[in-house]
């Protein structure tokens, strides 16, 4: 009905709690759950994730790194689609939203692409594609949330997704430069300025090799057992900063402005997450959760149906809601029968967190198509823009299969940490 999600948990809590509890002890369980939901520990990388993408966005440090990764490309078949899956994942290690890394790089390259000839399969779906990749490496709000909603191990999670995240960029190059040898109509080759060696190094140096700082900081700080994630967090918070401060990009206003959009984008996120503990809450007393458990203990030995069921639900609601709605939705309902038929919770919420992502670009109403669709050349129309998306969205559920085929993608580094 377009209702808001945190509004839409609300009604339904305001209505309902009453109902369960009488409407004294359920107006009273309300407010109780807001300030316990919230006074949540594991909750506190959200607002630091979020900074440091504020911080690098509002810098304009993107178009730099982006120029530093076009030195180093050389002239492979499909140079420019490979720059935006190569600048997307660089984006992912800074910025923790799938959306504006979606807006910046649409920004950056499209209008490139089109001079240059290149179809525009070639042109938005790359950038769609590598543009999720913002929810699958660290830091990632949305990871930090579906753990904290599901009770499942942030430091752990967020370990596991960046092997994967990086495997789906590893996938979608390799389907750019195939396509690009087979039909080299759809992304012409153009002749390329040469970079010398010490100009290569330069860039490398001032705008690659500090995002490798930052990933430590981020990452690195857990798997050796330096810092919690929330201190790890903070730590990736101070790296951006300092990338800003050292190129001369950190002022007041870029300050004001990274603290102000941080703010905003924190307050609904925890609006929403309040709303949904109390429906999780409602769940659990109406007795919904324990029958779901106890239909999918009659299929022990159906789990992999009852694992495809629980993903082609994710799958289909991505078609129509954005990513936060379907996981705080879905994982009140999904852990118990995750827990029951003994899956790893780390593992299932990988291949859950790349079907979110997924789902952003899913027509017809996945919301990156919506943010392309705003910053694509006047003539892209949305048929152009879900085409594109479409051999992305294959390509990432071939990444879902390999995780559940090969555990080990995933939690290899995990059973490594210290």
């Amino acid at each position: 009905m377009g209702m808001p999600i945190a509004l839409s948990f609300f009604a339904v809590i305001i209505v309902g709690a009453p109902m369960m509890w009488g409407l004294g002890p359920g107006m009273s369980q309300f407010i109780h759950s807001i300030s316990d939901s919230l006074i949540n520990f594991s909750l506190l990388p959200i607002p630091l994730y979020v900074l440091m993408g504020e911080v690098i966005f509002n810098s304009k440090i993107a178009p730099d790194m982006i120029d530093a990764l076009d030195k180093w490309i050389g002239r492979l078949p499909g140079r420019l689609s490979l720059m935006a899956v190569g600048a997307g994942t660089l984006f992912a290690t800074l910025t923790g939203t799938s959306i504006a890394s979606t807006a910046m790089l649409g920004r950056s390259l499209v209008p490139e692409m089109e001079k240059k000839g290149y179809q525009k399969s070639m042109s938005i779906g790359p950038i769609l594609g590598s543009g999720g990749l913002a929810i699958m490496i660290p830091p990632s709000t949305l990871a930090v949330l579906m753990c904290a909603v599901g009770e499942i191990s942030i430091g752990q999670t967020l370990i596991a997704i960046t092997t994967p995240g990086v495997m789906m960029a590893f996938l979608y190059g390799g389907y750019i430069i195939l396509r690009s040898v087979f039909k080299p109509s759809l992304a012409p080759a153009y002749s390329v300025e040469h970079s010398t060696l010490s100009e290569k190094l330069t860039a490398f140096a001032k705008y690659i090799l500090p995002v490798g700082f930052i990933i430590f900081m981020v990452v690195g700080v857990i798997y050796v057992g330096i810092a919690t994630p929330t201190e790890a967090a903070a730590t990736g918070a101070l790296g951006c900063f300092l990338f800003s401060l050292l190129h001369g990009r950190l002022s007041f206003d870029v300050i004001n402005k990274s603290m102000t959009g941080t703010v905003k984008v924190t307050a609904m996120v925890y609006l929403i997450v309040a709303g949904s503990d109390l429906f999780s809450q409602m769940l659990a007393y109406s007795g919904v959760v324990n029958g779901l458990s106890e239909i999918a203990l009659g299929f022990p030995e159906h789990r992999v149906l009852v694992f495809i069921a629980m993903q082609l639900i994710v799958f289909l609601l991505g078609m129509f809601m954005n990513s936060l709605s379907i996981m705080m939705i879905t994982l009140p309902i999904f852990m118990p029968v995750v827990q029951v038929l003994e899956f790893n919770p780390v593992w299932f919420g990988v291949m859950y967190l790349i079907n979110i992502e997924t789902g952003a670009i899913t027509p017809p109403f996945g919301l990156a198509l919506f943010v392309m669709k705003g910053v694509a050349p006047k003539d892209t129309t949305m048929a152009d823009i879900w085409l594109a998306a479409v051999p992305y969205i294959l390509l990432n559920i071939l990444a879902i299969v390999l995780i559940y085929i090969f555990p080990q993608i995933a939690m290899w580094f995990v059973m490594t940490m210290h």
